[in-house]
């Protein structure tokens, strides 16, 4: 009969603190009280806890290993950004742990105290989640080094490598209105993303520029999954038939778009007409490709955003008091026939 190994979240389960807040009297880093020291050696003495070596020795600067907390794992722009760091922090002989928070990012704090209590030497936060100024003041405590990466990132004091949200939505209502359509949506994103708020900005920004029509019901939001796009698409288009083309917040919900579009009895690409839909998306798929016609995309890739967070994060952990940087990656169109 085996017995269950005491692990660190039963330490901080039974002295009612943090993972985080164990994490830290173990390693004899950040500002613990006296009273809360004690209390968690009390428990690990009472538990038996046996803190876990290499984890110790991770903490301590050695070779070690590197978090990544993403929203969800089975995003292709992930997937892509993902095998971009992991190459980059494999030739510096480091290992990268995954963690995932979750559509909402529900479980960020779960997220960070696992990657803490495995003894990280640093994180990146992937995608637009809330509460990272929060984890970012706990990463200073602990020693933990941190950037952000492909998010819109509004806390000036961690290092961000991101697309430039403006810059992909202006380059991508330009390109729609150089093709002649003057009745252009948005689809996608929630009010409260960063990133969706910089697109709509790039999107607007260049309708004004050009002197056409701004509509707030042709702004719709959605969640990011192919049936929910496919039915505000449907309703959208429905309700406004002057519409000729949409920009889609990112690949799944240009995928729901397409369908919706169809389910309209719209014909997707071709000529400017009340039949036809032109759909470009930000980010890029490799089922894009697969649709008929082919989805167009506005994208930065995602290879280069993952290198550009590994090299920023290992001079990070290398030099915690170097000046914060924000990298910049320039987004790039990916001409198909849907536009």
């Amino acid at each position: 009969m085996s017995l269950k190994k005491t692990t660190i979240n039963d330490v901080a389960a039974q002295a009612g603190v943090s993972v985080t807040t164990v994490s830290m009297v173990l390693s004899g880093k950040g500002r613990i009280s006296s009273v809360t020291s004690e209390r968690v050696h009390e428990a690990i003495e009472l538990l038996g806890y046996v803190p876990n070596r290499s984890a110790t020795m991770l903490r301590g600067g050695g070779s070690g290993a590197v978090g990544l907390i993403v929203r969800d794992l089975c995003t292709p722009f992930y997937a892509e950004m993902i095998a971009g760091l992991s190459d980059a922090l494999e030739q510096q002989g480091k290992l990268l742990v995954l963690a995932q928070s979750g559509a909402e990012g529900h479980q960020l704090q779960r997220s960070f105290d696992m990657l803490v209590a495995q003894g990280v030497e640093g994180i990146v936060l992937a995608g637009g989640v809330e509460g990272a100024g929060e984890l970012s003041l706990r990463a200073q405590e602990l020693g933990v080094a941190m950037v952000c990466a492909s998010r819109a990132s509004t806390l000036e004091e961690l290092d961000a490598i991101r697309p430039d949200n403006m810059q992909a939505a202006k380059m991508a209502t330009e390109y729609l209105i150089k093709r002649g359509h003057r009745a252009i949506a948005w689809l996608g994103g929630s009010a409260g993303s960063v990133t969706r708020a910089e697109r709509v900005g790039g999107y607007c920004s260049t309708l004004m520029q050009h002197g056409l029509p701004l509509r707030s019901e042709w702004v719709i939001e959605c969640a990011d999954q192919q049936r929910d796009a496919a039915e505000r698409a449907h309703t959208l288009l429905q309700h406004h038939p002057a519409i000729t083309a949409v920009l889609c917040y990112n690949a799944a919900v240009a995928m729901g778009c397409y369908f919706g579009a169809q389910r309209a009895g719209r014909r997707i690409g071709g000529e400017v007409s009340a039949a036809s839909l032109a759909l470009v998306g930000f980010g890029d798929a490799p089922e894009a490709e697969l649709t008929d016609p082919p989805l167009t995309f506005i994208t930065s890739s995602a290879r280069e955003i993952g290198r550009n967070a590994a090299i920023r994060l290992l001079r990070r952990i290398q030099d915690p008091l170097e000046p914060v940087q924000n990298v910049i990656v320039p987004a790039r169109l990916v001409e198909r026939l849907s536009a």
